[in-house]
């Protein structure tokens, strides 16, 4: 028997290639979960901000793009030697400030002859500072509260910190988190010590 020729007005099924709706149907699902994944990472774990001025000077200089490690303080409090990033008397309309923490809940801050003294003892740095000039409120013994922590920043003779009545001890509630990784600029791509 002879196909006619000509035109033909009836369907004719497609054939669906079923490897491929499998292949597509997987990216997509990748996609979103990679998506998903960045959401959270960003929302809820890491935050970028700028450091402002050089009062963290060499540790961080002026204008570096780091990331803030906002998850790690919901299950764990700042310790001395972190490089916490806060809002000072949690004031949302301040930039983003970049210290390292000195005293935690319940010390004894003083800074006597250009030296940080914790509970009677010699503060042991995480890096080599200068001599402080000026201890301002430090020269008198600071008792910290149950929430409350003591900044100053690594360039001690160049840092508005806790030192100053308008900074003053930081509430663990005015904590952003901790900075942990240099972005920018490349040279300086990498984490914080």
């Amino acid at each position: 028997m002879r196909k006619k020729r000509g035109l033909h007005f009836g369907r004719e099924k497609k054939k669906v290639n079923i490897p491929v709706l499998k292949e597509v149907i997987l990216w997509g699902a990748e996609i979103v979960i990679v998506l998903a994944m960045a959401f959270v990472f960003v929302s809820y774990i890491a935050q970028r901000t700028s450091v402002v001025g050089q009062s963290m000077s060499p540790t961080l200089e002026s204008r570096q793009e780091i990331l803030i490690n906002r998850f790690i303080y919901s299950i764990s409090d700042p310790k001395p030697n972190d490089v916490i990033v806060f809002l000072p008397n949690g004031n949302e309309k301040s930039h983003y400030y970049v210290k390292r923490v000195i005293g935690v809940p319940n010390d004894t801050v003083q800074i006597k002859d250009g030296a940080v003294y914790v509970n009677g003892e010699l503060f042991e740095e995480a890096v080599e500072t200068a001599a402080i000039l000026d201890a301002e409120l430090a020269s008198e013994e600071i008792k910290l509260g149950e929430d409350e922590y003591f900044v100053l920043g690594d360039n001690r003779n160049n840092s508005e910190d806790s030192r100053y009545a308008n900074i003053g001890n930081v509430k663990k509630e005015y904590i952003i988190g901790k900075a942990w990784f240099i972005v920018s600029p490349f040279r300086d791509f990498g984490f914080l010590d």
